[in-house]
Protein backbone atom coordinates (compact mmCIF):
# COMPACT_ATOMS: atom_id res chain seq x y z
CA UNK A 1 0.00 0.00 0.00
CA UNK A 2 2.65 2.60 1.12
CA UNK A 3 4.62 1.78 -2.08
CA UNK A 4 1.48 2.32 -4.56
CA UNK A 5 1.36 5.45 -2.24
CA UNK A 6 4.68 6.32 -3.16
CA UNK A 7 4.65 5.86 -6.96
CA UNK A 8 0.97 7.60 -7.01
CA UNK A 9 2.43 10.87 -5.37
CA UNK A 10 5.48 10.64 -7.87
CA UNK A 11 3.46 10.53 -10.87
CA UNK A 12 1.24 13.27 -10.07
CA UNK A 13 4.59 15.52 -9.06
CA UNK A 14 6.48 14.67 -12.25
CA UNK A 15 3.20 15.69 -14.43
CA UNK A 16 2.79 18.65 -12.62
CA UNK A 17 6.10 19.47 -13.47
CA UNK A 18 5.83 18.48 -17.35
CA UNK A 19 3.05 20.55 -17.03
CA UNK A 20 4.31 24.02 -15.80
CA UNK A 21 7.60 23.56 -18.39
CA UNK A 22 7.31 25.50 -21.49
CA UNK A 23 6.74 23.61 -24.81
CA UNK A 24 10.17 23.39 -25.94
CA UNK A 25 11.34 21.61 -22.77
CA UNK A 26 9.85 18.75 -23.43
CA UNK A 27 10.59 18.18 -27.23
CA UNK A 28 9.32 20.61 -29.25
CA UNK A 29 10.72 22.04 -32.68
CA UNK A 30 11.58 25.44 -31.03
CA UNK A 31 14.38 23.95 -28.08
CA UNK A 32 16.70 25.68 -26.24
CA UNK A 33 19.93 24.95 -27.71
CA UNK A 34 22.38 22.86 -25.84
CA UNK A 35 25.77 24.94 -24.43
CA UNK A 36 28.00 26.03 -26.56
CA UNK A 37 30.67 23.92 -26.64
CA UNK A 38 33.90 24.60 -24.23
CA UNK A 39 36.17 25.18 -27.06
CA UNK A 40 34.96 25.89 -30.30
CA UNK A 41 36.24 23.78 -33.73
CA UNK A 42 34.42 26.06 -36.46
CA UNK A 43 33.69 26.35 -39.94
CA UNK A 44 32.23 29.18 -41.47
CA UNK A 45 30.60 27.21 -44.19
CA UNK A 46 27.90 30.54 -45.52
CA UNK A 47 28.73 29.94 -49.27
CA UNK A 48 26.86 26.11 -48.84
CA UNK A 49 24.05 27.17 -49.37
CA UNK A 50 24.78 29.03 -53.50
CA UNK A 51 27.04 26.42 -53.78
CA UNK A 52 24.81 23.87 -53.77
CA UNK A 53 21.93 25.87 -55.76
CA UNK A 54 24.70 25.80 -58.51
CA UNK A 55 24.63 21.77 -58.15
CA UNK A 56 28.48 21.45 -56.16
CA UNK A 57 28.59 18.49 -54.41
CA UNK A 58 31.32 17.69 -51.81
CA UNK A 59 33.66 14.26 -51.39
CA UNK A 60 35.36 12.76 -48.04
CA UNK A 61 38.94 11.90 -48.21
CA UNK A 62 38.00 8.38 -49.80
CA UNK A 63 35.79 9.65 -52.56
CA UNK A 64 32.75 9.34 -51.15
CA UNK A 65 29.97 11.52 -52.05
CA UNK A 66 28.46 13.31 -48.34
CA UNK A 67 26.67 15.71 -46.57
CA UNK A 68 29.35 18.53 -46.33
CA UNK A 69 28.59 18.99 -43.09
CA UNK A 70 28.52 15.55 -42.01
CA UNK A 71 32.10 15.40 -43.32
CA UNK A 72 33.25 18.42 -41.42
CA UNK A 73 31.89 16.97 -38.68
CA UNK A 74 32.38 13.16 -38.40
CA UNK A 75 36.08 13.07 -39.94
CA UNK A 76 37.09 16.46 -38.58
CA UNK A 77 35.56 17.11 -35.46
CA UNK A 78 33.75 20.12 -36.23
CA UNK A 79 31.30 21.19 -33.80
CA UNK A 80 30.40 24.43 -34.81
CA UNK A 81 30.01 26.20 -38.03
CA UNK A 82 29.57 30.39 -38.28
CA UNK A 83 27.13 31.45 -40.91
CA UNK A 84 26.73 35.19 -42.07
CA UNK A 85 23.54 37.33 -42.63
CA UNK A 86 23.05 40.27 -45.05
CA UNK A 87 20.17 42.84 -44.52
CA UNK A 88 18.75 42.32 -48.34
CA UNK A 89 21.49 40.74 -50.49
CA UNK A 90 20.87 40.16 -54.20
CA UNK A 91 19.40 36.24 -53.87
CA UNK A 92 20.27 35.35 -57.75
CA UNK A 93 23.89 36.05 -56.80
CA UNK A 94 25.10 32.29 -55.60
CA UNK A 95 28.40 32.88 -55.50
CA UNK A 96 28.31 35.80 -53.07
CA UNK A 97 24.71 36.92 -52.09
CA UNK A 98 22.10 34.34 -51.36
CA UNK A 99 22.40 34.37 -47.63
CA UNK A 100 19.06 36.67 -45.94
CA UNK A 101 18.12 36.15 -42.99
CA UNK A 102 15.85 33.25 -44.13
CA UNK A 103 18.70 31.02 -45.97
CA UNK A 104 20.37 31.52 -43.29
CA UNK A 105 18.76 30.20 -40.53
CA UNK A 106 17.74 27.34 -43.36
CA UNK A 107 21.21 26.68 -42.67
CA UNK A 108 21.51 27.08 -38.93
CA UNK A 109 18.35 24.49 -39.14
CA UNK A 110 20.91 21.84 -40.65
CA UNK A 111 23.90 22.39 -38.49
CA UNK A 112 21.97 22.54 -35.31
CA UNK A 113 20.09 19.17 -36.29
CA UNK A 114 23.58 17.31 -36.29
CA UNK A 115 24.16 19.05 -33.22
CA UNK A 116 27.11 21.55 -34.36
CA UNK A 117 26.65 25.14 -32.56
CA UNK A 118 25.74 28.22 -34.50
CA UNK A 119 27.37 31.61 -34.51
CA UNK A 120 26.45 34.51 -36.80
CA UNK A 121 27.86 37.20 -38.16
CA UNK A 122 25.19 40.13 -39.21
CA UNK A 123 27.07 42.43 -41.58
CA UNK A 124 24.47 45.08 -41.25
CA UNK A 125 24.92 45.52 -45.00
CA UNK A 126 23.69 43.87 -48.79
CA UNK A 127 26.78 42.85 -49.10
CA UNK A 128 30.67 42.82 -47.62
CA UNK A 129 31.35 44.03 -44.42
CA UNK A 130 35.10 44.00 -44.22
CA UNK A 131 38.05 46.37 -43.14
CA UNK A 132 37.74 48.11 -46.72
CA UNK A 133 34.28 48.90 -46.79
CA UNK A 134 31.06 49.05 -44.05
CA UNK A 135 27.95 50.05 -46.57
CA UNK A 136 24.82 50.97 -45.52
CA UNK A 137 21.82 48.62 -46.81
CA UNK A 138 20.46 50.73 -49.96
CA UNK A 139 16.87 50.71 -47.67
CA UNK A 140 19.20 52.35 -44.40
CA UNK A 141 21.30 55.14 -47.05
CA UNK A 142 18.87 58.05 -45.76
CA UNK A 143 18.46 57.35 -42.27
CA UNK A 144 18.82 59.98 -39.67
CA UNK A 145 21.51 58.65 -36.56
CA UNK A 146 18.51 56.91 -34.19
CA UNK A 147 16.64 55.98 -37.21
CA UNK A 148 20.20 53.89 -38.14
CA UNK A 149 20.15 52.78 -34.19
CA UNK A 150 16.27 51.79 -34.58
CA UNK A 151 17.22 49.52 -38.14
CA UNK A 152 19.71 47.61 -36.07
CA UNK A 153 17.66 46.88 -33.19
CA UNK A 154 14.93 45.72 -36.06
CA UNK A 155 17.23 43.46 -38.22
CA UNK A 156 18.91 42.08 -35.50
CA UNK A 157 15.46 41.14 -33.90
CA UNK A 158 14.09 39.89 -36.75
CA UNK A 159 17.04 37.55 -37.30
CA UNK A 160 17.48 35.94 -34.02
CA UNK A 161 13.55 35.46 -34.15
CA UNK A 162 13.97 33.97 -38.21
CA UNK A 163 16.59 31.59 -36.66
CA UNK A 164 14.05 31.12 -33.64
CA UNK A 165 11.37 29.57 -35.88
CA UNK A 166 14.06 26.93 -37.30
CA UNK A 167 14.31 25.78 -34.04
CA UNK A 168 17.97 27.95 -33.62
CA UNK A 169 19.14 29.64 -30.94
CA UNK A 170 22.81 30.86 -31.61
CA UNK A 171 25.81 30.58 -29.55
CA UNK A 172 26.93 33.11 -30.55
CA UNK A 173 26.47 36.30 -32.45
CA UNK A 174 28.75 39.23 -33.90
CA UNK A 175 27.58 42.79 -34.24
CA UNK A 176 29.28 43.22 -37.45
CA UNK A 177 31.89 41.98 -39.26
CA UNK A 178 35.93 42.88 -38.96
CA UNK A 179 34.82 45.98 -38.24
CA UNK A 180 38.19 47.16 -37.48
CA UNK A 181 37.30 51.41 -38.41
CA UNK A 182 33.86 50.86 -37.27
CA UNK A 183 30.28 50.02 -38.73
CA UNK A 184 27.60 51.86 -41.01
CA UNK A 185 29.95 54.30 -42.08
CA UNK A 186 30.37 57.36 -42.34
CA UNK A 187 28.21 57.60 -39.22
CA UNK A 188 30.08 54.78 -37.14
CA UNK A 189 33.14 55.15 -38.54
CA UNK A 190 35.46 55.11 -35.50
CA UNK A 191 38.72 57.33 -37.28
CA UNK A 192 36.45 59.67 -38.13
CA UNK A 193 34.98 60.34 -35.82
CA UNK A 194 32.21 58.31 -35.42
CA UNK A 195 33.88 55.93 -31.88
CA UNK A 196 31.10 56.84 -29.83
CA UNK A 197 28.60 56.05 -32.67
CA UNK A 198 30.15 52.88 -33.43
CA UNK A 199 30.00 51.71 -29.86
CA UNK A 200 26.12 53.32 -29.64
CA UNK A 201 25.91 50.55 -32.81
CA UNK A 202 27.59 47.55 -31.06
CA UNK A 203 25.23 48.53 -27.72
CA UNK A 204 22.36 48.34 -29.70
CA UNK A 205 22.76 44.87 -31.46
CA UNK A 206 24.00 43.83 -28.49
CA UNK A 207 20.65 44.48 -26.32
CA UNK A 208 18.76 43.44 -28.94
CA UNK A 209 20.22 39.99 -29.35
CA UNK A 210 19.88 39.55 -25.18
CA UNK A 211 15.93 40.27 -26.15
CA UNK A 212 15.60 37.52 -27.91
CA UNK A 213 18.24 35.10 -25.97
CA UNK A 214 20.00 36.42 -22.88
CA UNK A 215 21.95 33.51 -23.08
CA UNK A 216 24.06 34.56 -26.72
CA UNK A 217 27.36 35.50 -26.14
CA UNK A 218 27.76 38.85 -28.22
CA UNK A 219 31.16 39.38 -30.16
CA UNK A 220 33.16 42.47 -31.87
CA UNK A 221 35.66 40.78 -34.55
CA UNK A 222 38.08 42.90 -35.91
CA UNK A 223 40.55 41.91 -38.53
CA UNK A 224 43.96 41.46 -38.36
CA UNK A 225 44.54 39.42 -35.18
CA UNK A 226 47.99 39.92 -35.13
CA UNK A 227 47.93 43.77 -34.70
CA UNK A 228 47.85 44.49 -30.92
CA UNK A 229 47.71 48.17 -31.71
CA UNK A 230 44.64 47.75 -33.56
CA UNK A 231 42.98 46.08 -31.23
CA UNK A 232 43.92 48.01 -27.84
CA UNK A 233 43.18 51.68 -30.41
CA UNK A 234 39.26 49.85 -31.13
CA UNK A 235 38.00 47.64 -28.50
CA UNK A 236 39.69 50.20 -25.91
CA UNK A 237 37.59 52.96 -27.65
CA UNK A 238 34.61 50.74 -26.99
CA UNK A 239 35.33 50.21 -23.84
CA UNK A 240 35.92 54.02 -23.00
CA UNK A 241 32.31 54.34 -24.73
CA UNK A 242 30.58 52.30 -22.68
CA UNK A 243 29.80 49.59 -25.24
CA UNK A 244 28.31 46.11 -24.05
CA UNK A 245 29.79 42.93 -25.53
CA UNK A 246 31.12 39.67 -24.50
CA UNK A 247 33.81 38.36 -26.39
CA UNK A 248 36.41 39.82 -28.69
CA UNK A 249 37.23 37.73 -32.04
CA UNK A 250 39.50 37.95 -34.76
CA UNK A 251 40.55 37.26 -38.52
CA UNK A 252 44.48 36.02 -39.09
CA UNK A 253 45.35 35.22 -42.48
CA UNK A 254 49.13 34.94 -42.76
CA UNK A 255 51.13 33.66 -45.74
CA UNK A 256 53.26 30.49 -45.37
CA UNK A 257 56.10 32.34 -44.93
CA UNK A 258 55.27 34.00 -41.40
CA UNK A 259 52.58 31.96 -39.64
CA UNK A 260 54.28 30.76 -36.96
CA UNK A 261 55.06 34.38 -35.99
CA UNK A 262 51.95 35.51 -36.71
CA UNK A 263 50.62 33.20 -34.61
CA UNK A 264 52.64 34.20 -31.58
CA UNK A 265 51.43 37.84 -31.93
CA UNK A 266 47.90 36.64 -31.84
CA UNK A 267 47.68 34.35 -29.00
CA UNK A 268 49.83 37.34 -27.30
CA UNK A 269 47.26 39.60 -28.24
CA UNK A 270 44.26 36.99 -27.02
CA UNK A 271 46.16 37.39 -23.69
CA UNK A 272 46.07 41.15 -23.55
CA UNK A 273 42.47 41.29 -24.27
CA UNK A 274 41.76 38.87 -21.24
CA UNK A 275 43.94 41.03 -19.23
CA UNK A 276 43.22 44.46 -19.84
CA UNK A 277 39.58 44.40 -21.14
CA UNK A 278 38.55 41.00 -19.56
CA UNK A 279 37.15 39.93 -22.33
CA UNK A 280 36.65 35.96 -23.76
CA UNK A 281 39.05 35.79 -26.96
CA UNK A 282 37.77 33.59 -29.84
CA UNK A 283 39.42 33.31 -33.57
CA UNK A 284 36.37 33.35 -35.90
CA UNK A 285 38.65 33.67 -39.51
CA UNK A 286 41.26 31.60 -40.32
CA UNK A 287 42.69 30.45 -43.57
CA UNK A 288 45.88 29.98 -45.65
CA UNK A 289 46.47 28.56 -49.35
CA UNK A 290 44.44 25.02 -50.48
CA UNK A 291 47.77 24.14 -52.33
CA UNK A 292 49.62 24.28 -49.67
CA UNK A 293 47.68 22.01 -47.16
CA UNK A 294 50.67 20.38 -44.88
CA UNK A 295 51.40 24.22 -44.22
CA UNK A 296 48.17 24.64 -43.17
CA UNK A 297 47.17 21.67 -41.29
CA UNK A 298 50.60 22.62 -38.79
CA UNK A 299 49.04 26.22 -38.97
CA UNK A 300 45.82 25.13 -37.87
CA UNK A 301 46.84 22.32 -35.01
CA UNK A 302 49.03 25.72 -33.65
CA UNK A 303 47.07 28.40 -33.10
CA UNK A 304 43.86 25.86 -32.28
CA UNK A 305 46.42 24.77 -29.30
CA UNK A 306 47.61 28.24 -27.93
CA UNK A 307 44.15 29.81 -27.79
CA UNK A 308 42.96 26.18 -26.15
CA UNK A 309 45.45 27.27 -23.82
CA UNK A 310 45.18 30.63 -22.94
CA UNK A 311 44.62 30.86 -19.01
CA UNK A 312 41.57 30.15 -17.02
CA UNK A 313 39.98 29.21 -20.66
CA UNK A 314 39.33 32.43 -21.81
CA UNK A 315 40.25 31.20 -25.30
CA UNK A 316 36.94 29.75 -26.74
CA UNK A 317 37.60 28.59 -30.63
CA UNK A 318 38.98 28.77 -33.67
CA UNK A 319 37.34 28.74 -37.20
CA UNK A 320 38.31 28.04 -40.54
CA UNK A 321 36.62 30.25 -43.02
CA UNK A 322 34.87 28.71 -45.75
CA UNK A 323 36.62 25.09 -46.28
CA UNK A 324 33.74 23.88 -48.43
CA UNK A 325 34.79 25.99 -50.97
CA UNK A 326 36.11 24.72 -54.09
CA UNK A 327 39.76 26.42 -55.48
CA UNK A 328 39.45 29.68 -57.64
CA UNK A 329 35.52 29.93 -56.26
CA UNK A 330 33.89 33.78 -56.41
CA UNK A 331 36.36 35.13 -58.18
CA UNK A 332 40.02 33.84 -56.91
CA UNK A 333 39.77 32.77 -53.14
CA UNK A 334 41.76 29.87 -52.91
CA UNK A 335 41.89 29.14 -48.93
CA UNK A 336 39.45 26.35 -49.05
CA UNK A 337 39.94 23.10 -47.87
CA UNK A 338 38.95 21.10 -51.20
CA UNK A 339 40.64 20.17 -53.96
CA UNK A 340 39.52 20.38 -57.75
CA UNK A 341 38.64 16.43 -57.62
CA UNK A 342 36.25 17.57 -54.87
CA UNK A 343 38.12 15.55 -52.04
CA UNK A 344 39.05 17.24 -48.88
CA UNK A 345 42.72 18.01 -48.70
CA UNK A 346 44.99 17.27 -45.19
CA UNK A 347 44.49 21.05 -43.77
CA UNK A 348 41.58 20.25 -41.50
CA UNK A 349 43.26 17.10 -40.18
CA UNK A 350 44.42 19.92 -38.12
CA UNK A 351 42.04 19.89 -35.78
CA UNK A 352 42.10 17.05 -34.89
CA UNK A 353 43.05 15.86 -31.41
Amino acid sequence: MNNRRWLKTAALTLLCILLLLPAWTVGGANRVSAAAPAFAKGADISWVAGLEAKGQAWKDKTGRQKDILQILRDDYQINSVRIRVWVNPNMSDYASGYLNAEKAAELAARAKKLGMSVMLTLHYSDSWADPGQQTKPYAWRNLNFTQLMNAVWSHTVYVMNTMKTKGVTPDWVQIGNETSDGMLWPDGRASQGGMKNYAWLVNTGHNAVKSVSSGTKTIVHLASGHDSALFEWNIGGLTDNGAAFDMVAMSLYPATSDWEAKVNQAVQNANNIVAKYNKDAIVTEIGLEYDQAAVTKSFIADIKQKIRSLPNGRGKGVFYWEPEAPPGYNGGYNKGAWGADGKPTQALEGFLN
